[in-house]
């Protein structure tokens, strides 16, 4: 079919870049449709696997310079994966991150990546909430949402109806314990606001608030290098 720009209401997505597009035939092959090649990249390694694992599974690969160059915004783009959007479930049992209205692609993707790194692989993003499938948010976690458990919710109270039994650490600027005090009980929740305005006021209420000790030369740290550092205090404890 003729691939065009990606569209947040079409059934399908798209990865840009060879890596990303790796990682989406080695954990969702599945769901793969077809993967479009620039003649550019005819000698790239990881050009290499991808025809070795498309011819495996039987996936179309088709060689289109002009359509990769029109479906990417960058350059030396020598790979792009079409895949059928897919929506799985949290696992129950498991701890979370829930981030509440993030706004940003880059940083959704980073975020996606770093959750990866400190062995954590669910995700509640509460609505309004940025795309998870659109190709920026996949390309800034490096193709990480492959392996990732993630899941829309309405409100955060309905993300809290539905895993009442986790422990729950909204993380603000004036949280009521510091990061290197807490005792994090999984599973647990960590929960993040918006990039420019922080979660409101009443997740002070909501179990126990955390704040990440800073200096006062600045007045909060990015949303990205916050998860980070949430995410080591909480799964670095012996």
């Amino acid at each position: 079919m003729p691939w065009k720009k990606y569209d947040k209401d079409a059934p399908h997505a798209y990865t840009l870049g060879v890596f990303p597009t790796l990682e989406l035939l080695r954990y969702q092959m599945g769901r793969a449709l077809e993967v479009m090649l620039h003649s550019q990249g005819a000698r790239n390694e990881g050009v290499n696997k991808i025809h070795a694992l498309c011819r495996h599974a039987r996936i179309p690969v088709t060689v289109n310079d002009r359509l990769v160059e029109r479906l990417s915004s960058k350059e030396n783009t020598y790979a792009v994966g079409i895949f059928q959007k897919y929506y799985p479930r949290l696992n129950p049992e498991a701890s979370h991150i829930a981030l509440v209205n993030p706004g940003d692609m880059g940083n959704l993707g980073t975020i996606i990546r770093t959750l990866l790194g400190f062995g954590l692989t669910n995700l509640a993003l509460v609505r309004p909430a940025v795309d998870i499938f659109d190709p920026r948010a996949i390309r800034a976690s490096m193709g990480a949402l492959f392996q990732l458990n993630f899941q829309y919710f309405e409100s955060f109270d309905v993300y809290r109806a539905a895993f009442g039994g986790h422990h729950l650490y909204p993380f603000m600027t004036d949280g009521a314990a510091r990061l290197p005090e807490v005792a994090f009980q999984p599973p647990f929740t960590l929960i993040f606001g918006n990039e420019s305005s922080g979660l409101p006021p009443m997740f002070r209420d909501v179990g126990t608030s955390v704040r990440i000790p800073q200096r006062p030369a600045i007045d909060s740290l990015s949303l990205p290098i916050a998860v980070g550092i949430a995410l080591y205090g909480a799964t670095s404890a012996p």
